[in-house]
């Protein structure tokens, strides 16, 4: 069981993360790495949603538990629109592939529309926390 102190260093630590995530992708985007910018913007909303799991008193082991608590704590019950569901849930798609699948490449015109949604959503998630700093 963490003690406050550590809850708030870890959600802290998450947040930055996820705030240094986005900067990371518009770097390899620059060099037309369109697998790693997709999974940079997945992980930027998979370190903002911990983050946020972790601040309400939530606990996940996996990725896919981690974005089924988003969908069932906040989505359900109007916290965060159904579109950051579906976003989260596309970017896994689409990190798994980039990371898994044989013959998969992600493309630019793939991959950037993400880019806009990923710093909205890290917002909302800001909006929404307790212990963390929303600080961009």
């Amino acid at each position: 069981m963490l003690n406050s102190e550590d809850r708030i260093t870890i959600i802290n630590y998450r947040l930055e993360k996820a705030r240094q995530s986005p900067k990371e992708a518009k770097s390899i985007a620059n060099l037309g790495y369109w697998n790693l910018v997709g999974n940079r913007l997945y992980y930027t909303v998979y370190y903002a949603s911990s983050a946020l799991i972790l601040d309400k008193g939530f606990k996940a082991k996996t990725h896919s538990g981690i974005i089924a608590l988003i969908g069932e704590k906040f989505i359900l019950p109007g916290l965060l629109d159904r579109k950051y569901g579906q976003l989260f849930s596309r970017l896994f798609s689409l990190r798994q592939a980039g990371d898994y699948d044989d013959m998969f490449d992600a493309t630019e015109s793939e991959v950037m529309p993400y880019v806009q949604e990923v710093e909205n959503y890290l917002n909302a998630v800001g909006e929404l926390l307790t212990f963390g700093r929303n600080q961009s």
